[in-house]
């Protein structure tokens, strides 16, 4: 990967294409000149200024890991969020949007890396999830990962078609749906529980590096009871949101 530009300078992108994820939710691509690429994990400030001068700024994690000038976020649209309503409603191509980073240096998976890797995910939180599975495929990196996605319903998965061909080759999934399962779905709509996390992730004997991204609660939740499975501390990476 070339040297990324530096992170304190707000850079104009312009919007290449938008898609529609979920029923709240979209993923943006986004063109920026001299950005330079980002580390799998990472995220980045985002200013929207209008047009009597307020400036808003938000983090936004980055789904994509390359050293190009492409960037791509995904954004859950929250009800009373006061600039994620905007960039899943009506931010379209060809909009101007500035973003300052690549940014944090310790929720980030290197392709040199080759201990397994265990990602677990809640809703958006998928996002810095996925650049890491990208960056593991686009790599051929053969450290071990495997997934365990919590989302609301199956129609609230981020991803799903690249997860699902992912799945095939380059990492075990677990899905657990929190509210309403598909059809057949063997396994009754639940929580992610310390049974669960026993029975579905790498366990702690195997020293696995464990990355957990989603709602604050979800990710102490889960954090705590990695601990109690006997994951050291420090191995457990947390990355959270809140209103956006």
């Amino acid at each position: 990967m070339t040297a990324l530009a530096p992170t304190s300078v707000w850079k104009v992108g312009v919007v290449a294409s938008v898609h529609t994820e979920t029923p709240t939710g979209r993923s943006i691509m986004i063109d920026v000149p001299g950005w330079g690429g980002n580390l799998a994990g990472q995220h980045l400030d985002l200013r929207l200024t209008a047009p009597d001068g307020y400036q808003a700024v938000r983090s936004y994690s980055i789904a994509s890991a390359s050293s190009g000038d492409r960037v791509e976020l995904a954004v859950d649209r929250l009800p009373d969020g006061e600039v994620s309503p905007y960039l899943v409603d009506e931010l379209q191509p060809g909009d101007e949007i500035e973003l300052r980073g690549p940014l944090g240096g310790w929720f980030v998976w290197r392709p040199e890396l080759t201990e397994p890797v265990q990602l677990i995910g809640g809703g958006s939180g998928i996002v810095p999830l996925m650049a890491m599975v990208r960056a593991h495929a686009a790599s051929g990196s053969t450290a071990r990962f495997r997934l365990l996605y919590s989302v609301r319903t199956p129609e609230d998965v981020f991803f799903k078609d690249e997860l699902m061909a992912f799945a095939s080759s380059e990492i075990e999934i677990t899905w657990v749906y929190t509210r309403a399962t598909p059809a057949g779905w063997a396994t009754p709509a639940g929580r992610v529980s310390r049974d669960i996390l026993t029975s579905s992730t790498i366990p702690a004997n195997e020293n696995p590096a464990v990355f957990v991204c989603g709602p604050t609660g979800f990710v102490e939740t889960v954090a705590d009871l990695l601990v109690e499975l006997g994951h050291p501390a420090a191995s457990v990476k947390t990355e959270r949101f809140g209103g956006k």
